[in-house]
């Protein structure tokens, strides 16, 4: 099993940030899970990274040409795959894994997780999604979820598709819980002539 990490390539201000990435790092290494995250040796991407390889965890970067050297491409990791656009980078990190968290990060890591989480409406997998809310990093997003909601955007069958928790193994425990709703468009459920 391997789960993907989605997370900044810098550090952030707050040193809880750092903590809650050595945090998962280890905590995937320590039950056997293989972390799959964007390749960098840099901010909480690094940290993540070498948390994993310092407890002897299965660490696959994915990393584009262009950002090799952008984003300093971690040398130690147990794989490194040099792809050629962000879009080939996504579909690999897809593929490799089977559930995705968002640690504290910027625009890319909402990019990242967003993306998947819309994969799964679609039902082009059925993998879950979480946040690790770290001292309430993500409250505004998930308010924006409920907001999408109660705006009519979004079913609450598909905004229970992610998962927020503040501490690690509660987002590993609602993951071995996730069941996939019906995906989205089905003719019968959402309405929709075929």
């Amino acid at each position: 099993m391997r789960i993907c990490v989605f997370c900044g390539s810098r550090a952030g201000t707050d040193p809880k940030f750092t903590e809650a990435a050595r945090r998962v790092g280890a905590l995937l290494a320590g039950r056997g899970i293989g972390l799959v995250y964007g390749g960098g040796r840099v901010g909480l991407m690094g940290v993540a990274a070498d948390s994993a390889l310092a407890a002897g965890g299965e660490v696959i970067g994915v990393i584009p040409r262009a950002l090799q050297e952008r984003e300093l491409a971690h040398t130690g990791l147990t794989a490194l795959h040099v792809v050629e656009s962000m879009h080939a980078r996504k579909t690999m990190m897809a593929d490799l894994s089977d559930g995705f968290i968002a640690l504290p990060g910027g625009a890319g890591t909402l990019e990242e997780i967003f993306e998947q989480w819309t994969w799964g409406q679609l039902g082009i997998h059925a993998k879950p999604n979480g946040f690790l809310n770290v001292d309430g990093y993500y409250a505004p997003v998930r308010q924006m979820v409920q907001d999408m909601v109660a705006a009519g955007f979004l079913t609450r069958d598909y905004a229970d598709m992610l998962t927020f928790e503040a501490d690690p193994e509660a987002l590993l425990a609602a993951f071995d819980r996730y069941r996939p709703p019906p995906r989205k468009w089905f003719p019968a459920r959402d309405g929709v002539k075929p």
